[in-house]
């Protein structure tokens, strides 16, 4: 067993002591048979897989049991953990963050969400902005880096983060209400795997969130296939931008129902929310009134989206997929 995800006495006892009321929620990922925790109180068991957790408090159900695929972004995100979270402290990326979470929260409409999965939840920035709307909640992630951010940045005894592989959820089926992905799709080549998966979790007439890069637009398409190859944030192996016409055939065909796709962003989102591609973007910092600006530009982009011909072409979407109940 590797250090990481060593058990010890300096295990940390908060989300531990919380692990009770999430186990009905939990499962092997091998045999989905329930999972309990062990008796020496640091690590969980199914018949005869025991999972370990990390001195973090983190169940890790993906130490031997991840894809090749996963493994590579889990080292990548390990490693570009703080620059990540960096690049989104900017206050022009902030505010254009606001601007994507408010489009966000009025497809996702109002009232409670009941039991909630985010899946490559990264540092739970779904929960960051949902709050309490959410009865229980579970992040999975492969990277433990980025979940350590996420418990760091969410010590609330109904959330629960764990380490697991987006194909191979360790979670029950059809047990929660609403599944977000919020710039994790694109991390996953086998979309059929990790559709079946949000599928298989979800309650009848549960919902599927997510905000993804889409690269419907020629021009996108192209500056991508360089970009994605310069940056060093980037991992143009495994990371794919959406298209429509690969994800909502994709969707509809293990059984989700796509009711909403409309994307966001241009020329401004290049601008402002690129920090780790264009490095001068993070000098945007110091001009006064930024915020301002970045909120002009949003206005732009929302207006360039209006024009003929480009309704479609914006760098962000934000989609809605829903899981039909039984006849």
């Amino acid at each position: 067993m590797s250090d990481s995800v060593r058990s010890g006495e300096n295990t940390t006892g908060d989300q531990i002591g919380s692990l009770p009321r999430f186990l009905d929620l939990l499962r092997c990922p091998i045999s989905a048979a329930p999972v309990m925790l062990a008796p020496d109180g640091h690590s969980l068991t199914s018949g005869d897989q025991r999972f370990a957790i990390s001195e973090d408090g983190i169940p890790v159900f993906a130490e031997a049991l991840a894809s090749a695929e996963a493994r590579q972004q889990q080292a990548h995100y390990d490693r570009i953990a703080e620059t990540y979270l960096t690049n989104l402290s900017y206050p022009h990326t902030i505010e254009y963050m606001k601007y994507l979470d408010r489009e966000l929260l009025d497809v996702l409409g109002d009232g409670a969400l009941g039991t909630m999965a985010e899946i490559c939840c990264g540092h739970g920035e779904s929960f960051k902005l949902i709050g309490s709307k959410v009865d229980r909640g579970i992040g999975v992630d492969i990277s433990l880096g980025m979940l350590r951010k996420a418990r760091a940045e969410h010590a609330r005894p109904n959330l629960l983060f764990v380490q697991g592989d987006a194909t191979r959820l360790p979670l029950a089926s059809e047990a929660f209400d609403q599944v977000f992905m919020l710039g994790g799709i694109h991390h996953v080549n086998d979309r059929v795997a990790l559709f079946s998966e949000v599928n298989r979790i979800l309650k009848p007439g549960g919902s599927f969130i997510y905000r993804e890069p889409v690269s419907d637009f020629f021009l996108w398409r192209a500056l991508r296939a360089v970009v994605y190859r310069l940056s060093p944030a980037l991992d143009h192996i495994n990371e794919r931008p959406l298209r429509r016409v690969e994800t909502v055939p994709v969707l509809e065909q293990v059984g989700l129902r796509s009711v909403h796709w409309k994307t966001h962003g241009f020329l401004g989102f290049c601008l402002f929310m690129n920090s780790d591609v264009l490095v001068f973007n993070r000098a945007f910092r110091y001009i006064p009134g930024i915020r301002a600006l970045t909120r002009f530009a949003t206005d732009a982009d929302a207006w360039m989206l209006k024009l003929p011909g480009l309704g479609g072409a914006g760098l962000q979407v934000i989609g809605k997929a829903t899981k039909g109940k039984p006849s």
